[in-house]
């Protein structure tokens, strides 16, 4: 099951679990499309993989299956 990250990992901007701006990589890593396009050109900068669009996880099923709370920052920012 999918995390969904709360956070994009370069600007930090929350990602609530229906964003339909959210990106992540197979690992799950998390970027908003702005990261992931203009800085990122659609590639994770920590494995290299493509970033797709995150799956809206249906608010019904988020009761039983949360989104993730923890948040994956790196200040150095979004260096692919």
């Amino acid at each position: 099951m999918l995390q969904l990250r709360p956070n994009c990992e370069c600007c930090n901007r929350d990602l609530p679990p229906a964003a339909l701006d959210a990106r992540i990589c197979s690992f799950e890593c998390t970027f908003c499309a702005d990261c992931a396009d203009t800085h990122l050109h659609g590639h994770c900068p920590n494995c290299d993989g493509e970033l797709v669009r995150r799956p809206v996880r249906p608010a019904g099923k988020l009761v039983n299956h949360p989104a993730s709370t923890e948040r994956v920052f790196k200040p150095q920012g979004c260096a692919p």
